[in-house]
């Protein structure tokens, strides 16, 4: 599986017009499920975007995780990550899950992350969703399991 983790002062997801899932200080994470992935990596993944060390201590070092902030964790499903962009000037999908499987694991990831942290918003696999953010640093960092 693979986290985009970006350090937000807020974000949101909106579909069609409807906030579906907001968060203030926190984690923003784009979301994608790759072949091969199962359940163990899903569950790696969260253990990761918990205690990665992204916000700052008092002597401004990122040695905080999101844990030790208890800021919010926004998880956003988006196979596009999963895109091979190595040749050609359009993206192939063929790493990524198909859509029935990466909706479970999503949705697994989803629930486990409601079971050990709050506040958990999310997006809304296969909609068309609008992302808003505040960039905190900017701070993003590419998180595979």
């Amino acid at each position: 599986m693979i986290g985009l983790l970006q350090r937000v002062r807020s974000a949101r997801v909106e579909v069609e017009g409807e906030v579906i899932g907001a968060i203030d200080q926190g984690l923003l994470v784009l979301t994608a499920v790759q072949k091969g992935d199962d359940e163990a990596r899903a569950n790696r993944l969260l253990e990761r975007l918990l205690s990665y060390r992204v916000f700052a201590d008092d002597s401004g070092r990122m040695n905080r995780s999101l844990v030790d902030v208890a800021g919010g964790l926004l998880l956003v499903p988006q196979f596009t990550l999963a895109a091979d962009t190595k040749k050609g000037r359009r993206a192939s999908f063929t790493s990524a899950a198909a859509p029935a499987e990466g909706e479970r694991l999503f949705h697994l990831l989803l629930e486990r992350a409601h079971q050990c942290h709050r506040p958990v918003a999310s997006g809304r696999f296969g909609a068309d969703m609008q992302v808003s953010l505040t960039n905190d640093g900017p701070v993003t960092f590419w998180l595979e399991s």
